[in-house]
């Protein structure tokens, strides 16, 4: 294929894996549940990359080597119907498979803590560190020893290899099938969130019990069992208060056995608060868009960068140019264990917090790490520039002189990748995990379209009136630094903006709902000496 089809064609494929999880966080939660949903992508995903494999390996489904004996005038021979169907088959069971599992691995494994354990709730901070480092740790592996396979060995090695840990994968994860913890699916949760905007809406007009005494307006709000024993029940507080309408009983809005008689007219403070959650939440997600800016708009020019250096390691290896970027997930892979072993006890010592740091703390020291790797891209772009002109457009400098940007952003992803995928799965309610889960993935998604926007509106206004643009096809005649600074400076604009957010915002109150504890009224009585549980009179006063 041409460069610009396949570049197309592969940001399509990634724009629709990010975003692929809404979909399957939905499937999961309404219907399949987390483990049968891991099985399924799974399974979908082995077949994707057996796919690719044999489109590399079988001569009927590859097109003949482009050189100058297969070239027809100027142009190589296209692929047949056939191998562009099998091709792009594979691609979409490897979408499928990513949607399925990436938001239902994590929540899954969180499925296997015990909350209510001091000691399980410990091994859940460590959990998060170890699965974000073991996921570098293969990054790093596939950007080394897969992509050298793939260039200099053969393309079928190069994709039987991860054809056959994903086959090993299934394995391990049916051994473990009757150990696992398995929550039930609980019911799509976009239908809850529409039936408390609906209800507070309808119910706009009315005046809400005690407005200045939060506790007594829970007493006489609609607080109705939550489902399983899993899910830790959220109090009722004041912030958005408008939502709490929704949760006012009328007469009309109660069948005889205390349930809801619509449930679009009536919602629980559950529902209310789970949403409130989620409301909570969107803003600081949106300041982690700008994070992964970075690292997109890094990791790409960094491959630009390395193709003119030096980038032999000894007198006879030369790393390809797309393995540099393992720098990053090695500093990452390596920096995890020390803050999740000695730094995290450490900070535990001073703050009391159990993990170190708070949620939103860990966050904001990576989105302020990240500036600063911008700023020493930037520095170290213009000594790179200047060397490859001064030398034929090739720098004799070492490609290692790339490694202080990457490994600081490495570090910041540490801290704030790291960080928002606990934070996602600690505040978002139990049963939202795995929108939790795709929520990652749709702001890496959201910041590869932006960082593509924010590249051309670039290019379009420094090429103004006969102007140089800072971005070009030579990176050698453009202004890279300056293009670095302009994202370290949206950076810092981006850190003020997560501390505004996080200024306001509440972290989640909730205590764990025992359901033998609780005496749920299940029949209203009328007479006298009966004892109501939700007392209408009062209610109406």
């Amino acid at each position: 294929m041409g460069q610009l089809t396949a570049a197309n064609i592969t940001t399509t494929f990634f724009g629709t894996l990010n975003f692929a999880p809404l979909l399957g966080a939905f499937i999961s939660d309404t219907y399949l549940g987390r483990f049968r949903t891991l099985a399924y992508g799974s399974f979908f995903s082995f077949l994707g990359m057996l796919g690719l494999t044999l489109s590399a390996s079988l001569p009927a489904l590859k097109p003949p080597g482009c050189n100058q004996t297969t070239q027809i005038g100027e142009h190589c021979n296209s692929p047949s119907t056939l191998q562009l169907s099998v091709l792009y088959l594979s691609l979409g069971f490897l979408t499928i498979g990513g949607g399925a599992i990436r938001p239902c691995s994590l929540p899954f494994g969180v499925d296997q803590f015990d909350m209510t354990d001091e000691k399980s709730r410990k091994g859940l901070y460590s959990y998060y560190n170890w699965y974000y480092g073991t996921t570098a740790a293969a990054l790093v592996f596939s950007l080394t020893i897969v992509v050298y396979i793939q260039n200099d060995i053969s393309w079928p090695i190069g994709f039987g290899i991860p054809t056959f840990f994903m086959f090993m994968s299934i394995i391990a994860l049916f051994m473990g099938t009757r150990l696992y913890v398995h929550v039930p699916p609980e019911g799509s949760i976009f239908t809850g969130i529409a039936q408390v905007l609906v209800a507070s809406f309808k119910k706009r007009r009315l005046e809400l019990p005690y407005p200045h005494d939060i506790n007594q307006q829970e007493l006489l709000l609609y607080n109705a069992r939550t489902r399983g024993n899993r899910i830790f029940r959220l109090p009722l507080t004041s912030q958005f208060s408008f939502l709490n309408k929704s949760a006012i009983v009328r007469d009309v809005d109660i069948n005889d056995d205390g349930s809801a008689r619509n449930l679009w007219e009536l919602c629980s403070i559950q529902q209310i608060e789970e949403l409130k959650c989620l409301i909570r939440i969107v803003p600081i997600c949106l300041s982690g868009i700008m994070c992964f800016i970075v690292l997109t708009q890094q990791f790409t020019y960094t491959i630009l960068q390395a193709l003119t250096m030096d980038c032999h390691l000894g007198a006879h290896f030369e790393i390809p140019a797309a393995s540099v970027i393992s720098i990053s997930f090695i500093a990452l892979s390596v920096f995890i264990p020390i803050y999740d072993r000695l730094l995290v006890p450490m900070a535990r010592r001073f703050t009391g917090v159990e993990s170190g740091i708070t949620l939103l703390q860990r966050q904001g020291v990576g989105l302020v790490l990240f500036p600063i790797s911008m700023m020493v891209a930037g520095l170290m772009e213009r000594k790179r520039r200047n060397s490859a002109l001064s030398n034929g457009g090739i720098s004799p400098m070492s490609v290692f002189w790339l490694a202080p940007q990457l490994v600081l952003m490495g570090i910041a992803e540490a801290f704030n990748a790291v960080g928002q995928i606990e934070f996602y799965n600690k505040q978002f309610p139990e049963h939202m995990l795995t929108l939790a889960g795709s929520l990652f993935y749709v702001t890496l998604g959201g910041a590869s379209y932006l960082s593509t926007a924010l590249a051309n509106i670039t290019k379009k206004i420094t090429s103004r009136d006969g102007h140089k643009s800072w971005l070009t096809q030579d990176i050698n005649r453009s202004e890279l630094d300056y293009y670095f600074y302009l994202i370290a400076l949206l950076g810092v604009l981006n850190v003020f903006y997560f501390l505004m957010c996080s200024h306001y915002y509440q972290y989640k109150s909730m205590s764990l709902h025992a359901e033998e504890s609780m005496t749920i009224q299940t029949k209203v009585e009328t007479d006298a000496d009966a004892e109501i549980n939700i007392d209408r009179d009062a209610h109406n006063n």
